[in-house]
């Protein structure tokens, strides 16, 4: 693609990702009108409505994923994970928000979730495996997908906050268990 194409179609899934977000039945007019380019550039990226749905959604997917090893490295391991949690629970958030959208694309048969729950494992275990967790994946998934539905953001940090403290926990080895004395021979 050329560098205005790529250009366009990051625009228009950025100005989709909010139309969808916050208003109800927007135009496709409207997002190409929003994002600076006329409606035939949309059709050429996104022949359907549903395309462009499933596109920002897949897009932010592939934004939380690639945030992973990013985070990593410019933070250390605990930073990088409770960062990425964070990010987890706005990604979830934004999620809520495309529902109603997502749901027309499922209804035409398209399953834009199929290659989610293995991206975001290999995310997690790329962020739980320098901390020499034993958490698994699923199961840390599992509590932020939890904590997202709460709908309280004072209270998600404080679940996050014990989340974290769990994995750490979890990533510690087991104290050794403490040695008694070996059985006293009974007298003969």
């Amino acid at each position: 693609m050329r560098a205005d194409a790529v250009r366009n179609r990051g625009l228009l899934i950025e100005v989709a990702l909010d139309a969808f977000t916050h208003e109800k039945d927007v135009t496709l007019g409207a997002i190409a009108k929003k994002a600076g380019v006329g409606i035939g550039t949309l059709y050429r990226h996104f022949p359907t409505r549903e395309a462009l749905i499933e596109a920002v959604y897949r897009t932010e997917l592939e934004k939380l994923c690639d945030a992973a090893p990013e985070l990593l490295e410019k933070h250390g391991p605990e930073a990088a994970l409770r960062e990425w949690m964070d990010r987890f629970i706005a990604y979830a958030a934004t999620k809520h928000d495309l529902k109603e959208a997502l749901q027309a694309v499922i209804a035409l048969g398209v399953n834009p979730f199929e290659h989610s729950r293995a991206k975001m494992t290999e995310a997690v275990e790329v962020l739980l495996t320098p901390l020499g967790a034993r958490t698994k994946p699923v199961d840390l998934m599992a509590l932020l997908v939890g904590v997202a539905q709460n709908g309280d953001p004072e209270q998600a940090q404080r679940m996050l906050d014990l989340i974290m403290d769990g994995v750490l926990r979890g990533a510690r080895p087991e104290p050794a268990p403490a040695r008694t004395a070996p059985p006293a021979s009974a007298p003969r």
